[in-house]
């Protein structure tokens, strides 16, 4: 269930490591106690951002019981350009900090405005759901790349520890995806027999986690030590007045762009719907994205080498795409799926359809540790970058083959959940082999003065796969739930393939990076 490509948790053994700490200094599991600060921050975040997630589409395709009543496919591509501006808007998040105020002031701001983003969802108006959403987007854009970034910062660079310090970060990432979506939607999601739940409820204690997260992140503060702090060179007065005078006018671009298209769109010369809208959005990014990576390649690669290494980048970046379009759907389509066609009696008491987005977050927590032994133990015989990606795609499409076999019962009524458990404990399986694998990959692949950039364009791949996960959702009524899962499955499962079948030449391009 993660929109969040990061959220794996790499070597949770390595995580018993004690780093080196002063005599007398406060600890947190033999760690800089800064880490704790941000270990509770992220995990408090990541309870309100899956906790909401998990109410999202049920809430706007709900007409009985206070929901909005959207179509499926309204709904589907709200829901996709949500998630997509919250991975968009990293890169600009990343150099807010890195340029204005630096990463401590920008999770502090990014975490204020998440949390008012939640208690906007929680007042029952539609000017108040659309703005709470936006609220959301931008905090999340300032925290998200930045809270990690602090992280990173509490350790010198070359830190054995550091590593470990990471894997337990991670792990609060996943015990906060685990419990948002059990809390919100057992507080928000109306059900058989329960009179007192409202969505509003939800939304307001995914308000409460993230107020929780403020809370003890300035009051944890003292404990970071200058982590995160703007660096020398970017507080220079002349840096920083340059740097203020560039976010003026990117505003004021946005702006004005953002005027003709509504006044044009009112006038009825350029008449856009939301779905045409977020449709034209992936069309944009994609083309841009083939443009950023045609343009590195010719102009600002110095050699072959480099020019091999980042044109895997672009291929990794559209199979990161690919796979996101489907594993995100556990938050849109397949959490309509859990609600309407899935039997959720369980020992007499029926359970939220919310409750079933825990389930990934608890085979990460399980399963992380065993899948990295796994490569741990193949040594160099482990498989190689396009191998795993293969690997999770393929276990991507086999989870939706399951589905969509599940869906086949319908005619019989509802069916029951293990079909959705079996598929997402695949997507999982797929998800260690890809997500923690991409990451590292973009980091050692691209040249040392690229690596902020290369992995801007991995996150945007997950923007990207997010938005069309949220797209694909308008088609369940129109296909049926099995023809469109099929469908799913068989588009990743043949981008895995490929992967697979090229994976020699794509090596070549690796040159000599595993």
């Amino acid at each position: 269930m993660s929109t969040d490509p990061t959220k794996y948790t790499p070597d949770v053994a390595a995580a018993s490591a004690s780093a080196a700490i002063a005599p007398g200094q406060p600890s947190f599991f033999g760690h800089p106690r800064g880490l704790a600060t941000l270990f509770f921050t992220e995990m408090w975040e990541r309870f309100s951002y899956y906790g909401m997630r998990a109410l999202l589409i049920l809430f706007m395709t709900d007409a009985a019981f206070g929901g909005l009543g959207f179509s499926a496919e309204k709904a589907g591509a709200i829901y996709g350009l949500y998630t997509f501006g919250v991975y968009a808007l990293a890169l600009p998040g990343g150099w807010f900090a890195d340029r204005l105020v630096g990463q401590r002031k920008a999770v502090l701001y990014g975490g204020i405005l998440i949390a008012l983003g939640h208690y906007a969802l929680a007042i029952p108006a539609m000017s108040t759901f659309y703005s709470g959403l936006v609220l959301i987007v931008i905090g999340t854009g300032l925290l998200k790349p930045n809270v990690s970034a602090i992280v990173g910062d509490l350790y010198p660079k070359k830190d054995a520890y550091r590593d470990a310090g990471f894997s337990i970060f991670y792990m609060g990432i996943n015990l906060g995806a685990f419990f948002g979506p059990l809390v919100c939607s057992w507080l928000g999601e109306p059900r058989e027999g329960v009179e007192w739940v409202n969505w509003h409820y939800g939304f307001g204690a995914a308000g409460i986690g993230m107020t929780f997260a403020l809370v003890q992140y300035v009051l944890g503060q003292k404990y970071l030590k200058g982590a995160g702090e703007l660096k020398d060179d970017s507080a220079k007065p002349e840096r920083l007045s340059a740097a203020r005078s560039g976010l003026l006018k990117g505003l004021g671009i946005v702006a004005v762009i953002v005027a003709v298209v509504v006044g044009l769109s009112a006038a009825g010369i350029l008449p856009i719907t939301l779905v045409g809208f977020a449709q034209s959005t992936g069309v944009i990014v994609t083309v841009l994205a083939a443009a950023y990576f045609a343009w590195v390649i010719a102009f600002v690669c110095r050699d072959d080498v480099e020019r091999k290494r980042v044109g895997l980048c672009a291929l990794l970046f559209l199979g990161a795409a690919v796979f996101w379009s489907g594993f995100e759907q556990a938050g849109s389509s397949m959490n309509l799926f859990a609600r309407d066609f899935t039997d959720r009696v369980l020992f007499g008491t029926e359970i939220t359809a919310g409750t079933l987005q825990s389930i990934n977050p608890l085979f990460i927590i399980l399963l992380a540790p065993v899948i990295g032994t796994i490569w741990v133990k193949l040594g160099e015989r482990s498989p190689s970058i396009p191998v795993k990606f293969a690997l999770g795609l393929i276990l991507l499409g086999a989870g939706f083959l399951v589905l969509a076999w599940g869906a086949t019962y319908l005619d019989e009524g509802k069916v029951g959940m293990q079909w959705l458990v079996a598929t997402y404990f695949l997507h999982t399986v797929g998800e260690l082999c890809l997500s923690p694998i991409g990451l590292s990959s973009m980091t050692k692949l691209a040249p040392d003065r690229l690596v902020g950039q290369m992995m801007g364009t991995w996150f945007m791949g997950a923007a990207l796969g997010n938005l069309i996960a949220g797209l694909v959702t308008g088609f369940m009524g129109d296909v049926g739930i099995s023809s469109l899962f099929t469908t799913v499955a068989g588009f990743v499962i043949g981008a895995g393939l490929l992967f697979l079948i090229f994976s020699k030449i794509m090596n070549r391009l690796a040159a000599g990076i595993r």
